[in-house]
């Protein structure tokens, strides 16, 4: 006589968990990928931006004294930026100011003129914070009020064309940014709905014999959480290998690294994958609980 084999009895919340975390990690990662996108297009037009020259023409004949005075005074300045803890001031003589002028045109204006026009200056970059026009305008006004300063030169046009390009890129990228978190969020959701589709009918036993929502809920909020917490983290760890192989093969991409916005990066995308999962197994259990019996099948 055959022998019946014992089937195995479904616990609640536990429902098959691989495919659940593989989608999750995949949603996931394609956000951290996206979020590296903009952290390196932030750290690109900051790099543009600090690379904003303002020339200080200086007085005739100041002393060395008086020039020391100037250099510290302006590498004191909040506005100016600093690059390995050094103040990015650069003082031109007016004999190297001349010389570089001959090698760009090859002209020895000097003979020509028989004394060299060009004054001492000095060259500041400017913090990417600080790059604005309205903020350059107050720049080369306080310039201007220091003793011993001629003249204040930077290029306007320039400046202007490069901060309307990066606000424009920077909005089309949070765009992007906003519709595909979305999209992410709906792809999560959805997935772990389908995975508690086939526990509804274990659901509603449960609520048929007195067990409270709360009860019921504790383990696929528990199970949820955790696959999110397992997913973002497997998702943070495939980026940090993807991104180390790219500076591997682009050694330049080093200088855009901001290392502690993509530490910033990386929690976020744990906590958004834990996050997602407690919220959308709370739904999806709500969802179950409160549906008639015919609306299960």
């Amino acid at each position: 006589m055959p022998q019946n084999r014992p089937t195995r009895k479904k616990k609640l919340g536990n429902y098959p968990h691989l495919m659940v975390v593989f989608s999750i990690t995949l949603a996931l990662l394609v956000i951290g990928l996206f979020g590296l996108l903009l952290i390196h297009a932030h750290k690109l037009s900051n790099l543009v931006k600090e690379n904003i020259e303002m020339q200080v023409y200086l007085e005739r004949d100041l002393p060395e004294t008086e020039l020391l005075r100037l250099q510290q005074d302006f590498g004191r300045k909040k506005y100016i930026a600093f690059k390995d803890d050094q103040p990015q001031v650069r003082f031109l003589s007016k004999e190297e100011g001349a010389k570089q002028f001959m090698e760009q045109t090859g002209e020895d204006f000097q003979q020509f003129l028989g004394d060299n026009p060009l004054r001492d200056a000095y060259i500041l970059k400017i913090n990417a914070d600080y790059s604005d026009s309205l903020n350059l305008r107050k720049i080369e006004q306080d310039l201007k009020a220091q003793a011993g300063v001629h003249e204040v030169q930077y290029v306007q046009s320039l400046i202007t064309s490069i901060n309307q390009n990066v606000r424009k890129l920077s909005l089309v990228l949070l765009g992007f940014a906003v519709i595909l978190t979305l999209v992410v969020t709906v792809l999560i959701n959805n997935t772990i709905k389908l995975a508690l589709f086939s526990q509804r009918f274990l659901i509603r036993s449960m609520q048929l014999v007195g067990a409270t929502s709360f009860f019921i809920q504790r383990p696929f909020l528990r199970r949820a959480t955790w696959q999110g917490f397992v997913s973002g983290a497997l998702a943070a760890l495939l980026l940090l290998a993807l991104l180390q192989y790219a500076y591997l093969q682009v050694d330049e991409l080093r200088l855009l690294r901001d290392e502690r916005l993509i530490g910033a990066l990386l929690v976020l995308m744990v906590a958004l994958g834990a996050g997602i999962g407690f919220l959308s197994s709370y739904r999806a259990v709500c969802k179950y609980l409160g549906m008639s019996l015919d609306d299960l099948y």
